[in-house]
């Protein structure tokens, strides 16, 4: 097993949880929604090093064909057919009813089969349409949280429940499966055709103003206390040297603010430095290039 693109957060899940200890989101269940299907993802991660035969693994593709956008969680290539995985964190009971999902309470939710059976179809077409290969596609839902249950699904239906990841696993290893170059081109490809952002995305609303300053820890994401050359967190003791909080506060800054200059004074109140404050100076000149002079001057990588 190879993997070709390795997952991350995002750009969405990334600039939400920048902003989450910095200002109360309009929506702190859609981010909440983000985070578990996130878990979820690297749950099927940590399944799918289970590979042992010759396949390549591209997790977290988002594409778009005849201006269909769809996103897949993870791709298993093998040598005469693709597995698509779409990982699910639903935690607790639920039970299929008349094709229905519904929770134990009977509160009835979305079906996660439509969404499955769409991305299966457009990567179909996209295969044989845009890149001439008609390898034969397997698509199923993967149930990652270990306290799911699914009463009365047929056994026709696609998915893999926590209680059969080594049974499937075990039926994977086992197909006879030897890549070739074309394997890898096709690969190649598909992330070269992944978009890094989606344009459905809506961000809220935010400025430089109305956010909370300071240094958030990296553990648990809680404001960190400045004292002399270290940064302390005030919530779980973490500890990180001056330089080190400084600079990932500023990559933090860019993230959320890519079209703002990056400037001494800007930066000094975006970590809140109340110490010297020429540390802040000595972390720009040390990891990016100063433009200008004086205070007109500016940082760019």
């Amino acid at each position: 097993m190879k993997t070709v693109k390795e997952r991350e957060p995002s750009l969405e899940l990334k600039v939400l949880r920048l902003l989450n200890p910095r200002m109360n989101l309009p929506d702190d269940q859609y981010y909440m929604n983000l985070e578990k299907g996130y878990a979820g993802e690297l749950k099927l991660d940590v399944w799918l090093e289970g590979l042992r035969n010759d396949c390549l693994v591209v997790n977290d593709l988002l594409l778009k064909h005849k201006g269909k956008i769809f996103q897949i969680d993870s791709l298993v290539i093998f040598q005469r057919m693709i597995h698509l995985f779409d990982s699910k964190y639903h935690k607790g009971d639920f039970y299929l009813d008349d094709n229905k999902w519904k929770t134990i309470v009977a509160d009835e939710i979305t079906s996660p089969l439509p969404q499955l059976e769409r991305c299966e179809s457009l990567l179909s077409q996209l295969l044989r349409q845009r890149l001439n290969m008609n390898l034969p596609i397997e698509a199923y839902l993967v149930f990652t949280h270990p306290e799911f249950t699914l009463y009365h699904a047929s056994p026709e239906l696609p998915a893999i429940f926590p209680t059969q990841f080594n049974s499937f696993m075990k039926k994977m290893n086992n197909l006879g499966s030897k890549l070739d170059r074309s394997h890898e081109k096709l690969a190649e490809q598909l992330v070269a055709l992944h978009l890094h952002e989606s344009p459905n995305t809506q961000w809220p609303e935010y400025d430089f103003g109305q956010l909370k300053k300071g240094v958030v820890c990296s553990e648990c994401s809680s404001f960190m206390i400045e004292k002399g050359r270290i940064w302390i967190c005030a919530a779980c003791g973490q500890k990180e040297n001056s330089q080190s909080a400084i600079l990932r506060s500023i990559r933090e800054f860019k993230i959320l603010f890519p079209r703002e200059r990056i400037t001494t004074p800007t930066i000094i109140e975006w970590c809140k430095v109340e110490g010297d404050r020429k540390k802040v100076y000595r972390t720009l000149t040390k990891h990016f290039k100063k433009v200008g002079s004086k205070s007109a001057s500016y940082y760019i990588d």
